[in-house]
């Protein structure tokens, strides 16, 4: 499904609805296992400021102009910038008593659980929940799509038998590695490691990568740099890989999975309502909805959080992964994360 698809099956709801003789249905709880269908949803309308951290190469853009052409008479207001900026912004206007934006879209849950803990958001209404895994649901902020962590790795350098269980076993091997110490991916995956493994061992782990390591500006260059052999495999979330597979099924990197460590950790994109008006939640739930849902799946890669819909293609089913137990609103506990890093020299 691209763009164009996107737009066109929002848009066409409207009129599917008008040639069935029907108005616009208010919103109701879903039924079991069934995604909403975007045409249960009513029409948006008044002015949305959208604070968005990041959106995943432009798909994002996509969802918010399918959103504006399916509601024209929502107008959209929309902040954009890096998802740790955009949180340290409304941490401040919190402060102040002044938080401008009614939604906060960020791509990761340590920026979602740092504006959730620091603002006054509106609780989560319980059917927006309902819909999700329960292990996603949470009162301050509400998951929109999965993103598990991996190792990506060369398949002409390095056969998947030498990739080790835990990336803890990591500094044994003679491997080298590509890594993107100041992007917020592999920082929430050093906070993990942090809660999971413990200070002492997580510097020691980075103080022994570090030297094996090139760093990259973002996580797809690190996975590009090991498609080209500049690295035996990397650190990154699953969708950099499917992605450029998705260009060029040819190029010589897979998928490596680790077990029940920070290697493995499924973090989760999400929405943080800081307004409880009809508006703000009728636009969080479009995110939900089958429509949005499928688009992240089919063209970010993204994991779908909704149950009943399917998750993207490449990726082996969730429930054969084995992602650590971790609260992800932990992950919120940067501060230390991000002196770790600078006291080992890495960032």
């Amino acid at each position: 499904m691209n763009r164009r698809s996107l737009l066109r099956g929002v848009a066409t709801t409207g009129s599917v609805l008008a040639l069935n003789g029907l108005a616009p249905m208010a919103f109701a709880a879903p039924v079991e296992h069934a995604p909403v269908t975007i045409e249960r949803l009513p029409k948006l309308s008044g002015t949305l400021t959208l604070y968005l951290g990041r959106g995943e190469g432009g798909l994002y853009e996509n969802i918010l102009a399918a959103i504006e052409r399916r509601n024209p008479d929502l107008k959209l207001k929309v902040r954009r910038g890096p998802s740790t900026a955009l949180a340290n912004a409304l941490v401040a206007e919190a402060r102040m008593s002044r938080v401008r934006a009614d939604v906060f879209w960020s791509i990761d849950a340590s920026s979602l659980g740092l504006v959730a803990e620091q603002s006054s958001p509106a609780p989560i209404p319980a059917d927006l929940s309902a819909q999700l895994s329960p292990a996603y649901r949470y009162k301050r902020w509400l998951p929109i799509s999965g993103r598990i962590r991996t190792l990506p790795f060369n398949t002409g350098r390095v056969s998947r038998a030498q990739l080790p269980a835990t990336v803890m076993q990591l500094p044994e091997s003679d491997l080298t590695f590509g890594w993107a110490p100041a992007y917020g991916a592999f920082q929430s995956f050093i906070t993990a490691m942090r809660i999971l493994e413990g200070e002492d061992a997580t510097g020691a782990w980075l103080e022994a990568l570090a030297s094996k390591s090139k760093p990259y500006a973002g996580e797809f260059g690190v996975v590009m740099g090991v498609s080209r052999g500049e690295a035996d495999l990397g650190f990154a979330n699953h969708y950099y890989t499917l992605r450029l597979k998705q260009g060029n099924a040819q190029v010589p990197v897979d998928l490596g999975f680790t077990e029940n460590d920070a290697g493995s950790l499924l973090n989760a994109s999400g929405a943080v309502l800081l307004n409880d008006s009809d508006l703000a939640t009728g636009f969080v739930r479009h995110l939900l909805t089958e429509q949005v849902q499928s688009f992240l799946a089919r063209e970010a890669f993204e994991i779908p959080l909704v149950r009943g819909v399917q998750g993207p293609q490449g990726l082996p089913p969730v429930a054969t992964l084995k992602p650590p137990a971790i609260d992800l609103e932990a992950l919120s506990d940067l501060k230390p994360t991000l002196a770790l890093l600078r006291r080992v020299g890495v960032l």
